[in-house]
């Protein structure tokens, strides 16, 4: 019997985790969105610089440079995410996490510096910090000092909300150092329209005047909030022996998201 593969600390997860609630029979749709951060990552890669892509909650930040990375660095990428506001020292203990260092962390600052930028000094590293709206002006200073130094060899790419990129902007001697700035938007009705049939089977034939009106009623361009509609029709359809969405059925899906649709 073949052995797994072992599974690293930081790694990307797998792409069946990319889709929001693990929406069954989802598909990833080469969005103009998804194709410019592709292109931006590659670039960033290849200048070995830093990278911001902001925008507001469920617009695919992390889904486009999961997917990004998964194709152009998959064996590269180390990944990490805080989910309440961190401190350097924080940042210093999930990177030894993720590049899954042997040992114990050192206790002093200035050793645990020296542990890190040698290890990120002796290949390339693409370092993924998702979730960077939490991060404090210390903790960006931070990752300027490991990119900074001239013996580590990485790129590093923050993907998080508005709020990283003010943080940023605000301090010239960041934001200089940031190669791209890239924005997440939500899909206009044109890509809505042409994104949404392909994103899951199950608006397949639903007339697009009724896509559009679920977008303008409830989901306004956000693709997680595609993404929670297609799961509610889909559980309403299974539960009622149905096959196919209509108004009916999205008046009960409205009534689970709490809208006033």
């Amino acid at each position: 019997m073949a052995t797994a593969p072992a599974v690293r600390p930081g790694m990307l997860p797998p792409e069946r985790a990319d889709h929001y609630l693990n929406l069954t029979d989802a598909r990833i749709v080469a969005t103009e969105a998804l194709r410019t951060t592709q292109d931006n990552i590659a670039a960033t890669l290849d200048a070995r610089a830093m990278m911001v892509l902001s925008g507001a909650a469920g617009n695919g930040k992390s889904f486009s440079v999961n997917a990004a990375l998964r194709h152009l660095a998959p064996r590269t990428t180390y990944r990490v995410a805080f989910r309440a506001r961190p401190t350097p020292r924080d940042i210093r203990h999930e990177l030894f996490r993720a590049l899954a260092l042997p040992g114990e962390p050192p206790a002093r600052p200035i050793e645990f510096d020296t542990v890190l930028k040698d290890a990120l000094a002796r290949s390339f590293h693409v370092l993924v910090c998702d979730e960077a709206q939490w991060l404090s002006r210390e903790c960006f200073e931070y990752w300027r000092y490991l990119w900074d130094d001239p013996a580590t060899d990485i790129a590093v790419v923050f993907a998080g909300g508005d709020d990283c990129a003010k943080v940023l902007r605000r301090e010239p001697m960041l934001a200089s150092r940031v190669y791209i700035w890239q924005q997440a938007l939500p899909l206009t009705l044109p890509e809505v329209l042409a994104t949404i049939p392909a994103f899951h089977p199950l608006w397949d034939s639903v007339d697009a005047d009724l896509i559009a009106l679920v977008d303008k009623q409830a989901a306004h361009g956000n693709f997680r909030a595609w993404a929670r509609i297609t799961k509610h029709a889909a559980d309403g359809l299974a539960a009622q022996g149905r096959t196919h969405i209509d108004e009916h059925l999205l008046r009960q899906v409205y009534q689970r998201l709490g809208t006033g649709a």
